[in-house]
């Protein structure tokens, strides 16, 4: 019996912080989302409209769709590209060696930086005037110097792209080279023996047994992505104009800037669907084999 308390004990510390860090604000959001909830009202957060905030982010407000397709399009194109990347330094770096561990080292800096750090990093280095990419262009591609990245809608989004995958793929390469070093090595060499190619090899054998740890790097990389702030805040602000506005910073504008609390708890709350669509299923798919 002492047993059976004691355990309930060792996890109240942890249940306490979860409910006050994560469930309580999430309740009290779900809550505000229903009242007009402005600023600049006093007792607006007592004022109950019912569904009127939802009602307008869908069929009144054009910027909020445009920031669930930023989004959505910054998800697929950053979760495909970092996935891929990371996917193909491991195959290089896992056979062992010294490059691995040097490697292996130099990967952690990139993602060791803040997403902020980040954004100013590559808002520097991409400035028309004095930028690094603009003096390397200057140098190797002429048509490309003097060129205004971050004031043309599509090259500002390539910009906020370019720069979530350079944080990420150092800490999905390790992740994928853990999962590589994981595959039994005897079904590979039986492959070989058998004749088989190093395309059908990764194909048939690898690929398969990597899949749990795919799943993983995916599913996580899409729950980063789909609620970035950080880096689009620093780098362009939503800019030009809302060509690289999300959610979250649709959620902070609307927010901070014009006071309407109400409502960005309930866009707040649309967020939340894809992330218990995206944690069902990873749930789904680790546990079907068990």
């Amino acid at each position: 019996m002492r047993d059976n308390t004691l355990k309930y004990f060792l996890v109240l510390p942890a249940v306490v912080v979860v409910f006050a860090t994560a469930i309580w604000p999430l309740i009290e959001a779900a809550r505000m989302s229903f009242t007009v909830g402005r600023l600049n009202r006093p007792g607006s957060l007592e004022q109950y409209i019912g569904w009127e905030n939802y009602a307008w982010a869908f069929f009144e407000e054009p910027a909020f769709w445009n920031s669930v397709y930023v989004t959505a399009l910054y998800t697929v194109v950053t979760v495909g590209l970092t996935t891929l990347l990371a996917l193909g330094l491991a195959l290089l770096l896992a056979p062992g060696g010294r490059l691995r561990v040097s490697a292996q080292t130099l990967l952690i800096l990139p993602f060791a930086m803040s997403p902020a750090l980040i954004g100013v990093s590559f808002r520097f280095m991409f400035n028309p005037e004095f930028g690094l990419f603009d003096a390397f262009f200057g140098v190797m591609i002429p048509p490309l110097a003097d060129v205004s990245w971050l004031a043309d809608p599509t090259l500002a989004f390539a910009v906020v792209v370019m720069a979530d995958v350079w944080g990420w793929i150092p800490f999905l390469t390790l992740v994928l080279i853990g999962g590589l070093a994981s595959v039994p090595r005897d079904t590979i060499e039986a492959a070989q023996v058998d004749g088989a190619s190093s395309w059908r090899v990764f194909r048939d054998v690898t690929l398969p047994q990597l899949g749990p740890v795919l799943a993983v790097v995916i599913i996580l990389k899409s729950i980063f992505s789909l609620k970035t702030f950080d880096q689009v805040f620093m780098l362009t602000n939503g800019g030009p104009g809302t060509a690289t506005q999300t959610l979250s910073h649709y959620i902070y504008f609307n927010g901070m800037k014009y006071g309407q609390i109400g409502y960005s708890a309930s866009v707040a709350w649309l967020m939340v669907i894809p992330m218990i669509f995206l944690t069902y299923a990873y749930a789904k798919f680790v546990f079907r084999k068990n």
